[in-house]
């Protein structure tokens, strides 16, 4: 059982320990208040998803200010969103659409790219990799 599995049971386990909760302590107004509480912080997430979406929908796929920093501020277990957040741009899709596990490759404009892999919507590993300066020409 991976950890991603394991958060969404704990999720739910929530939810309803805080229905229960509300009902054995209020009566029918506590499970109003809970019910209430989960739609508010549902709608948080949704809000905060929306907003990462419309700052990443005005930058160009794929792209990022720097891909050392980004390898820099990247830690396992992160997810997808996050990482959007953090580059502000949508990756751009290296594997086939619904395969596990995605790839997605971030680049600056010195052709330094980031390649992450998530594994359901987590960041399982990553891989920075920088192009060779261009030799110069040796003058004899």
């Amino acid at each position: 059982m991976n950890y991603f599995m394991v958060q969404t049971i704990a999720v739910r386990l929530g939810a309803v320990a805080l229905l229960v909760m509300g009902y054995h302590w209020y009566g029918w107004p506590g499970v109003a208040g809970a019910v209430g509480a989960l739609v508010m912080w549902m709608l948080l997430h949704f809000t905060r998803m929306l907003q990462v979406l419309r700052r990443a929908s005005s930058r160009p796929k794929g792209h990022v200010q720097s891909s050392v920093m980004l390898n820099a501020r990247l830690h396992p277990g992160v997810s997808l969103m996050q990482v959007v957040a953090l580059t502000r741009s949508l990756g751009e899709l290296r594997s086939d659409a619904g395969e596990q596990p995605e790839v997605f490759r971030w680049t600056d404009t010195g052709q330094s790219f980031v390649e992450c892999e998530f594994q359901g919507g987590k960041l399982a590993s990553w891989r920075l990799d920088r192009p060779l300066p261009a030799m110069a020409d040796a003058a004899p």
